[in-house]
């Protein structure tokens, strides 16, 4: 693994560059697409949509990661601790205006998306990762692959098993590299994209 780069725990001045970098990661996006068809609306409402999760509900849970090399953040994880997964209401309402403002007429998608994900969410305790991407400059150096580790490795080390879904098909190989299986599809209505949901048991 490159050892330049460095991963930590992030901090609330650390949201603008992290929403910035997911909301690039994101931009072709599947499920991202369905949701905000327009290229320019969608460029400009993922890093807000990023930034109110991180802030409002993903910072408390202490468990957002940056990668960074020299300082420039490069990739960002939003995981969830065992039982945190749920939003609570106050959250929801925090997160809710900036969720209005970046999507407007599309924001009910977008909130039928999330209780369908919750529908199917397993209950079992676990690390939920619920967002992972790297910008595009620097996507395949291996900013992902220390990043995921990380998370794992702690995952490892607690005997906690770990969630995600994923919104592309082909990051599925890539997830199951790091020992997460595929157990079940979400797929969205009118239409819309499929996830997979992927399991992984601690080793």
């Amino acid at each position: 693994m490159p050892t330049s780069i460095d991963v930590r725990v992030a901090q609330k001045p650390d949201v603008r560059a992290l929403a910035r970098v997911l909301g690039r990661a994101f931009f072709d996006d599947p499920v991202m697409r369905w949701m905000l068809p327009d290229d320019a609306r969608r460029a400009r409402a993922l890093p807000r949509v990023f930034g109110a999760m991180a802030r409002h509900h993903f910072l408390a849970g202490g468990a957002v990661q940056v990668a960074s090399r020299a300082g420039e953040v490069g990739a960002a994880a939003l995981w969830d601790p065992p039982g945190r997964w749920k939003h609570t209401p106050r959250e929801e309402w925090r997160m809710m205006p900036s969720f209005l403002l970046a999507m407007g007429r599309h924001v009910g998608r977008g909130m039928g998306m999330t209780e369908l994900m919750k529908e199917h969410h397993p209950e079992e305790p676990h690390w939920y990762l619920a967002v992972i991407g790297s910008d595009l400059e620097v996507r395949g150096s291996g900013f992902g692959q220390v990043l995921m580790r990380s998370r794992l490795d702690r995952c490892d080390a607690e005997g906690a098993p770990a969630y995600l879904e994923s919104t592309k098909e082909s990051n599925v190989p890539y997830y199951m590299r790091f020992g997460f299986e595929v157990t079940g599809e979400i797929t969205m209505p009118d239409g819309g994209p499929t996830m997979w949901q992927m399991w992984r048991q601690p080793v």
